[in-house]
């Protein structure tokens, strides 16, 4: 079975996030969240540690006590508490940042020695070899236009993003684990890339070796897209890829919102859908919604009755190390099953989903509600026509 690596960061960032408005008993304030765009940006002053310093940035939530929640210019999401700001001054004029700006501005973030490679949607900040990370560039390109192709033929209208999206590239493991220690903790060891709602970055490392092979011989690297594909963890390696890729499209299209109440069922369930390589040629990934077969399987020899609700209504599931993997399979089940047999409902259900904001509220009863104002009837209504689709999906020739 090919190994799937489960992304933790999503929960990560929410958890991380939730402790400090907790822990500065801020309430949001019902405040939309901006665009990509640089509009209405504002220069604030805060006291940091007995020193002042200044953040500039879009304010995306605005607690009641004063606390804010702010989008940087780096993309970054930052919380303010209420007690250290000191002032804050509308900018009318923002500085227009370049991609290529935005991408030094991270490099000088990066350790030393990584590179840039500025593609039409993306900054690729890199230290491994050029020819890797176009590589990775040119999957990325094919992921965002197939992204936005298929919502909008599914009748979802998703938005550009107007700033590039940014991903770090390290040449080894070990320098990745390093870094990723910092947003995964122990768990970096277990991922070959992440996406993470705070910073709003995939970061990842150079899957084939090629960068450190090449300096240990002395050789030129060769065609990364045949030295990944030629490895046994191929299928996962380029999966993980495109799951992550698929994360920050979908929180950057429109889709989803940064750290609103998106349950984790339709963002792994997202993510799942689009992740499935295409091993036949050098380029890794081509296709939208093909059969998932790890994930098949494991779903059909784990599944027990009632699953279908809990995971619809509890992200408690993907936060427990021993059902995380069944978890993510029930995900792409019920995401492939509503595409496949409900797809206008489901695209209901997503914008339904999107409207909501960041930090806003949830709970079992407002899922429940969502779940039937989409679909017509409650999550366990769909549990037999599930199982049932599912198994003849394993039957059919592929």
């Amino acid at each position: 079975m090919i190994r799937m690596h489960p992304s933790r960061t999503l929960l990560l960032s929410m958890a991380l996030l939730a402790a400090a408005v907790e822990g500065s008993g801020a309430e949001p304030a019902r405040k939309p969240l901006p665009g990509t765009a640089r509009i209405g940006v504002e220069r604030i002053e805060v006291d940091a540690d007995g020193g002042r310093r200044v953040v500039e940035g879009v304010v995306v939530v605005e607690a009641v006590d004063g606390g804010l929640l702010v989008e940087r210019a780096d993309e970054k999401l930052e919380l303010l508490q209420p007690g250290g700001i000191i002032s804050r001054t509308a900018i009318t004029e923002p500085e227009v940042e370049s991609p290529r700006d935005l991408g030094r501005r991270i490099l000088g973030e990066l350790p030393p020695g990584f590179d840039l490679l500025v593609t039409k949607h993306y900054c690729i900040c890199f230290d491994t070899s050029r020819a890797y990370a176009q590589w990775c560039a040119a999957l990325f390109e094919r992921l965002h236009d197939g992204f936005c192709n298929f919502w909008k033929q599914a009748g979802f209208e998703t938005s550009a993003p107007t700033r590039p999206l940014i991903v770090v590239i390290f040449a080894d493991k070990q320098r990745y684990e390093v870094f990723a220690a910092r947003d995964l903790g122990a768990a970096a060891d277990r991922v070959v890339g992440y996406y993470n709602l705070m910073t709003n970055r995939v970061t990842t490392y150079d899957l084939t070796g090629s960068a450190a092979a090449a300096r240990a011989t002395g050789r030129t690297t060769g065609r990364a897209g045949i030295e990944i594909l030629s490895s046994p963890e191929a299928a996962g390696m380029v999966a993980t890829l495109v799951h992550e890729a698929t994360h920050q499209m979908a929180f950057n299209g429109g889709l989803h919102r940064r750290l609103a109440p998106v349950p984790l069922w339709v963002s792994e369930g997202v993510a799942t859908y689009f992740e499935t390589p295409d091993l036949s040629s050098e380029r890794g990934w081509k296709g939208i919604g093909n059969v998932n077969p790890p994930r098949l399987e494991r779903f059909l020899a784990g599944y027990r009755a009632g699953e279908l609700e809990r995971i619809v209504l509890s992200d408690e599931p993907f936060r427990q190390p021993d059902a995380a993997l069944d978890a993510y399979a029930r995900a792409w089940a019920i995401t492939y099953f509503l595409v496949q047999t409900r797809k206008a409902a489901f695209v209901d259900y997503l914008q339904l989903i999107a409207r909501k904001e960041p930090l806003a509220d949830d709970d079992v009863e407002e899922r429940r509600r969502d779940f039937i104002a989409a679909f017509g009837v409650a999550p366990a209504a769909l549990e037999e026509p599930l199982l049932k689709f599912m198994t003849r999906l394993r039957a059919a020739p592929r």
